[in-house]
């Protein structure tokens, strides 16, 4: 059951949700997130957070437009805000002391994904994270977010390690997976999601590699 937590800040959504966007909160403790996220000051919000014990608190319909996306860009699409469903993780995040997320917030994350997921039709390709849309600002939910585990839980996509992968230039691949770009910003969105051991930018041969795989995953 979730706490009702109502922002005030939202407005009309107007396009059909096709996208659920994971964050970290990367604040020093959860009731300062909500705060802010209900202050009608700062203009943000989400729809759903989850504190690091596995509570849930809903803060705006899924029906309105909440505002956790800010400037991004996905698959052509600026308006990211307009077709999303955020959920904010509670997390430090870089700047506050970046620590692993709970079992108990990952169970919880799976079920209400699961649910949203469900609800929507979100497909398992548009599962993503903040840093996926807004590479070049953003760093969340981060290296240390278990997206392997909730692909398990049928909530995304994860390739094996011996996967096929798709034929083409990696950099236009990464493009053609939803980024405007192949910048280092991009590449190094890429490896925080799928290559974390190494983020820097630089799209060696394994980053490619992955790369051929996401992108075969997707169809592409």
């Amino acid at each position: 059951m979730a706490i009702e937590r109502p922002s005030p800040n939202f407005d009309a959504r107007l396009v059909p949700i096709d996208l659920l966007l994971l964050h970290y909160t990367g604040m020093q403790s959860a009731e300062a997130a909500l705060q802010r996220l209900c202050d009608p000051v700062a203009k943000v919000s989400c729809h759903w957070l989850i504190e690091e014990d596995g509570t849930v608190h809903r803060l705006v319909a899924e029906a309105r437009r909440a505002w956790h996306a800010g400037k991004s860009f996905w698959a052509g699409e600026r308006d990211i805000n307009s077709r999303a469903i955020g959920i904010e993780l509670v997390n430090p995040g870089h700047e506050w002391g970046y620590r692993p997320f709970p079992a108990a917030q990952m169970d919880a994350l799976a079920d209400l994904a699961t649910g949203i997921v469900r609800r929507h039709a979100i497909p398992a390709t548009r599962i993503l994270a903040h840093s996926d849309v807004a590479p070049d600002r953003k760093q969340d939910p981060g290296e240390l977010f278990d997206w392997a585990w909730l692909a398990d839980r049928g909530i995304g996509l994860w390739p094996a390690a011996d996967a096929p992968v798709a034929a083409g230039d990696p950099a236009a691949l990464l493009v053609a997976l939803g980024h405007e770009a192949a910048t280092a910003d991009d590449i190094a969105a890429f490896q925080r999601r799928y290559r974390p051991a190494r983020i820097d930018g630089t799209l060696d041969a394994e980053t490619a590699r992955r790369i051929g795989q996401i992108a075969l995953l997707h169809g592409i």
